[in-house]
């Protein structure tokens, strides 16, 4: 029977998130890997509960989250109804999303009001949930007008689905207009969560039109950020540096890191850049991570776990958050050769 920590909320910081009411954990826990059907059940129990006894308050989905798809809510959810119970859901921000495949057929993916109403009220019965604190549109369609998939984020907190609304994947000029319409119906846009690590930066990247990068249209609007990937899919560590681990995501059919993405020339950065973290005292996702949260704009760093140690090696970056210049100015000569 798990009984949460006493001391769960001492250690951990939390950050407001853009100018919300809502203060999220300054590192987050996603179920992106490692919990799905092709996954040890226990190992993403454990994973969970320590994370919530570490302070880590906020978990993130998608409806296709597995491997098999949908299969990480169903497993977290069993593990909510079992270890979660009473009032310690109050103590949980929950997220989900939808924008990608889930099912067969013209209603199944992208951003229609229809796709993303009835993913939704799919992943709450995954979840055994009456509602999730934040549903995201996962990405924006091309094809379905930004009112529709706006109205329909709309919709999912004014029926009470859903307490806040977010983005993903959405650059700097569209995030700007999806806010502006969610602002006109009167469902702020509480979060964006974008792809972004040291070695994926565009989001720092100005947009042509008015020169404003997406973390700059972010901190205008008062919306949060919350990076996913910030270790690059693993890359940001040094398991690559002596070969491809067994059970790393590149030697995973079903990882999203490829082979080809490890070159020598990456290899060489990540070697130089584990240097300075070892300088640090660090381990070099430690560093990466607190190379990201240096940037007032971000208000948590979505990070996966395999493992209770890996998610406390990770949890440790909270140690040393603080850069020399000297330092910082290394990091960016790496970084741009």
């Amino acid at each position: 029977m798990y009984s949460a920590s006493a001391s769960r909320y001492d250690s951990m910081k939390y950050n407001r998130c853009g100018k919300s009411g809502l203060l999220l954990p300054a590192v987050s826990l996603g179920l992106w890997h490692n919990f799905g059907s092709v996954d040890d059940f226990n190992n993403g129990r454990n994973i969970i509960r320590h994370a919530f006894d570490c302070g880590i308050t906020h978990f993130d989905l998608a409806n296709n989250y597995g491997p098999e798809p949908g299969t990480a809510e169903e497993n977290f959810g069993k593990i909510l109804k079992q270890d979660f119970r009473g009032n310690l859901r109050d103590e949980l921000i929950i997220s989900t999303k939808a924008g990608y495949l889930m099912w067969l057929g013209p209603y199944g993916e992208w951003g229609s009001r229809k796709y993303l109403l009835s993913s939704l009220d799919q992943s709450l019965k995954r979840l055994q949930l009456e509602y999730v604190d934040i549903f995201y549109s996962h990405r924006p369609d091309p094809l379905t007008p930004i009112e529709e998939t706006m109205m329909a984020l709309d919709t999912a907190v004014r029926s009470g689905r859903a307490l806040y609304a977010g983005i993903s994947n959405y650059k700097a000029p569209e995030a700007k207009k999806a806010f502006e319409i969610l602002k006109q119906l009167g469902t702020p846009c509480l979060i964006h969560q974008p792809k972004y690590s040291m070695f994926d930066r565009w989001v720092e990247e100005p947009e042509q039109h008015d020169r404003k990068n997406l973390l700059d249209v972010l901190e205008e609007y008062g919306v949060g950020c919350i990076p996913f990937s910030p270790l690059a899919q693993g890359m940001l560590t040094n398991k690559y540096l002596i070969g491809i681990p067994e059970n790393s995501r590149a030697a995973k059919e079903h990882g999203f890191l490829k082979t080809t993405d490890i070159t020598k020339e990456r290899l060489k950065q990540v070697g130089q850049l584990d240097e300075i973290a070892k300088q640090r005292n660090q381990s070099l996702a430690q560093m990466a991570l607190a190379w990201l949260m240096k940037d007032k704009r971000v208000t948590s760093l979505l990070i996966g776990a395999s493992s209770v140690e890996q998610l406390n090696d990770n949890l440790a970056c909270l140690n040393n958050l603080q850069f020399h210049l000297s330092e910082l100015n290394e990091i960016e000569s790496i970084l741009n050769n």
